[in-house]
């Protein structure tokens, strides 16, 4: 792995607009099973819910065969087949609304190679500023691991304990519908989510895999159903292992007793942890 190579992509930047339009809004509320009113000019967009913008529009030509663009291009060509992503931070200064043209420079801030259990793990770091006529409306830092793929004989992950004291709990029955639909809405081709005979015979995996985002995104809106009034300020997640179609997960979550931050988990069936995160409500 030649990762001084890698490291010549830190510090490239690219840059987009796009322009907020109701209905991606409209079809994320129906896939989440929200029953909301029709967005209008002006109204804000919830915390993540960006990502339903500023699409990666690959040709399809263009793409791997695992449904990702081809190696290089904004991305420095990370030669490994796996890639995942694995957490984000974020910083919420001012809403998106609603018939807004906005804009995001992406800049490539890290790269480093790690050894874990299962050999070589190259880590990306990007970090979006995302603003409209205000200024900077929000911060991302996005982290993207690749590794190689599973073979036989792989030491599992001991399962991480999740934490207590939930004082909110929700179970999602994730189903391959459910994936299909975010993947068509946020254009993501990864066929991991969507193809179950590529999931399980070329990746390894015992079913599709439940996109990091949507369980992000699902985490974010159990608070909302528990604490509408809360403005996020500050959000992070961290991946931990991964969900699956196969069975059902837990989103849950407590109030700390600062009154501002909120503890936020999703776990497997079987109780093992699979994301943390947290918020911080201003």
């Amino acid at each position: 792995m030649d990762i001084a190579h890698l490291q010549e992509w830190v510090g490239k930047t690219e840059s987009a607009s796009d322009q907020v339009t109701p209905t991606p809004i409209a079809a994320l509320s129906a896939t989440l099973d929200i029953e909301a009113p029709h967005p209008a000019a002006g109204d804000a967009v919830a915390p993540l819910w960006h990502w339903l913008y500023f699409l990666e529009t690959h040709r399809q030509s263009e793409l791997s065969p695992d449904g990702h663009a081809k190696l290089g291009g904004f991305l420095p060509p990370v030669p490994l087949p796996r890639r995942m992503w694995a957490g984000g931070r974020f910083e919420f200064h001012r809403p998106l609304r609603v018939g807004e043209t906005v804009t995001r420079i992406s800049r490539i801030a890290d790269v480093q190679e790690k050894k874990g259990r299962s050999g070589t793990l190259i880590f990306v770091v990007v970090r979006h500023e995302i603003g409209n006529t205000e200024g900077i409306a929000l911060t991302e830092e996005q982290d993207l691991v690749y590794r190689a793929h599973a073979k036989p004989g792989d030491p599992a992950s001991a399962p991480q304990t999740a934490p207590a004291g939930a004082l909110w709990e929700r179970v999602v029955q994730p189903d391959d519908v459910l994936l299909f639909r975010y993947s068509a809405l946020t254009f993501n081709g990864h066929r991991i989510h969507y193809d179950r005979r590529y999931a399980t015979e070329t990746e390894g995996y015992p079913g599709l895999v439940v996109h990091g985002p949507l369980i992000a995104t699902l985490l974010l809106d159990l608070l909302r159903r528990h604490m509408p009034e809360a403005d996020v300020a500050r959000f992070e997640f961290r991946a931990v292992s991964p969900l699956f179609d196969t069975s059902s997960f837990t989103l849950c979550g407590k109030l700390e007793s600062d009154g501002k931050t909120i503890s936020l988990w999703a776990t497997d069936a079987t109780g093992g942890l699979a994301m943390t995160a947290n918020a911080i409500s201003r």
